[in-house]
C-alpha cells in the first residue's frame, strides 16, 4: 500500500510527484540562460560599437535572433517557475490565486514583448540606413 493516514489516502493527499519534474525544469534552464548569456555577452563585445544599426545588422541574421528568442524563452520560463515557488512557499490565502494568475500574465506578457521586439528589430527594412 502506501504510506500515510488512512484519511490521507482516501482524500488523495500526499506527493502530487510535481517536485522532481519542477526541479528539474528549473536546473535546465538555469544551465541554457547560463549558456546563451555568456554567448550574447561574447556576442556584443565582439561587435564594432553598439550603435542601433551596427545592433540591428548583427540581430538580422538567424544566428543571432534564433538564440535571443531561445534567451528571452528561458529566462521569462526561469523567471515564472521560480517565482512560482516563492508564491506557493509564502502565501497560504485565496491571494494565492490572483498573485499566480498576475505572475502568468507578466511572463507571458514580457516574454511576448520582448519576442516582438526582436522580430521587428530583426526584420526591419532599411533603405538609406535610417530604421523604418
Amino acid at each position: 500500500m502506501g504510506s500515510g493516514t488512512s484519511i490521507g489516502r482516501v482524500r488523495g493527499l500526499g506527493s502530487a510527484h510535481e517536485g522532481t519534474h519542477h526541479w528539474w525544469h528549473q536546473r535546465v534552464t538555469a544551465g541554457s540562460n547560463l549558456v546563451l548569456m555568456t554567448w550574447l555577452i561574447v556576442s556584443l563585445i565582439r561587435l564594432p560599437d553598439l550603435g542601433y544599426e551596427t545592433v540591428q545588422a548583427w540581430l538580422s541574421a538567424p544566428v543571432a535572433a534564433v538564440p535571443m528568442i531561445l534567451l528571452v524563452i528561458s529566462v521569462f520560463y526561469h523567471l515564472r517557475m521560480g517565482l512560482q515557488v516563492v508564491i506557493e512557499d509564502y502565501q497560504h490565502d485565496e491571494s494565492r490565486i490572483v498573485l499566480m494568475t498576475l505572475l502568468n500574465f507578466f511572463a507571458i506578457g514580457g516574454a511576448v514583448f520582448a519576442i516582438f521586439s526582436i522580430l521587428k528589430i530583426a526584420f526591419a527594412v532599411t533603405t538609406t540606413g535610417a530604421p523604418v
